[in-house]
């Protein structure tokens, strides 16, 4: 009390107490985001675990018995098309990359007044439907149209069918098709997180490894691909998530043989009606998913999603 009453005599007022920050206000703006959690994910996850453990058909109904031979039943039935989805999904995340990086270092460093320009046209698809996009393919990939010609003309189609991506000088219903159509629709989710961290790039650090005397390659290795990491982990991640689950491009690019796990677990609901089947499909596929993204993360390093 004297410390007080001699600070105010002094004239200096006595340091204010931190005023605590609180109460109900974070969780009133987070309440929107948790209903939106709950209602969209909990709940038709709960309802698809639910699903997949019943037993019983379409005219009379089906009960609860948490039957999880259900599980070991479609994974041995449909294992090939499991296989298949993460094959595809990850050749069509590596041709992505290998088509997005050079394009997106291309707008961010390249382009001058045209970046704009660019970037609306690399997001243009988006203003058509994803199924009018790849019907679209069908016929640039027709035998009778110019693409099918010059692949035959360069000796392509002979290249494809050696390694094993066609079987007959056809492009469409073959592996390439639903690889190539695969790669094309989610190219911008590619390139645009890639141009998010190319664009930020610091050019002194270039002209740095210049003066240092590192040629191209040692300066795109030893700077440009670190410094891109977070862009690289983030594009991959939105190309191959989406990818794997994908049915549209199988079926209306591919045949018989090319069907993946997404076009099965669409036949199972609403063709064959088998809804625990298709529940477990569903489910396995999405603990595949997040077993294989949970690894590749931890290899990558977390801090690379920063």
């Amino acid at each position: 009390m004297a410390a007080l009453t001699s600070a105010v005599a002094g004239g200096t007022a006595p340091p204010a107490r931190p005023r605590r920050r609180g109460g109900l206000v974070p969780f009133v703006l987070l309440t929107p985001a948790l209903i939106w959690l709950v209602v969209f994910f909990v709940v038709p996850t709960v309802s698809l675990a639910s699903q997949s453990l019943q037993t019983g058909d379409i005219d009379n109904g089906y009960t609860l018995t948490w039957n999880f031979a259900t599980y070991a039943d479609a994974l041995s039935r449909y294992w090939p098309q499991f296989l298949r989805s993460i094959i595809y999904a990850a050749s069509a995340t590596l041709g992505t990359l290998l088509l997005g990086y050079p394009l997106a270092w291309f707008i961010a460093h390249r382009s001058g007044k045209w970046k704009n320009v660019l970037l609306v046209l690399v997001v243009a698809p988006f203003f058509t439907n994803f199924l009018i996009r790849t019907l679209a393919w069908q016929i640039i990939l027709t035998d009778g149209g110019p693409v099918a010609a010059f692949f035959r003309a360069t000796g392509l189609t002979t290249l494809l069918q050696a390694i094993g991506l066609t079987d007959n000088d056809s492009l469409l219903g073959s592996q390439f098709a639903v690889i190539s159509g695969l790669i094309y629709n989610f190219l911008p989710f590619m390139v645009l997180p890639l141009y998010t961290i190319l664009e930020r790039l610091d050019a002194r650090l270039l002209d740095a490894a210049g003066d240092l005397y590192a040629n191209g390659w040692n300066t795109f290795w030893k700077v440009i691909w670190p410094l891109s990491l977070p862009g690289v982990v983030s594009g991959t991640l939105l190309t191959f998530i989406p990818a794997a689950g994908d049915y549209i491009n199988s079926k209306l690019l591919g045949n018989t043989q090319t069907v993946m796990i997404g076009q099965v677990i669409d036949a199972q609901f609403l063709r064959v009606l088998d809804y625990p089947t298709a529940a477990a499909l569903s489910f396995i596929l999405m603990i595949t998913i997040i077993i294989l993204v949970g690894v590749y993360v931890r290899v990558a390093g977390t801090e690379e999603l920063v």
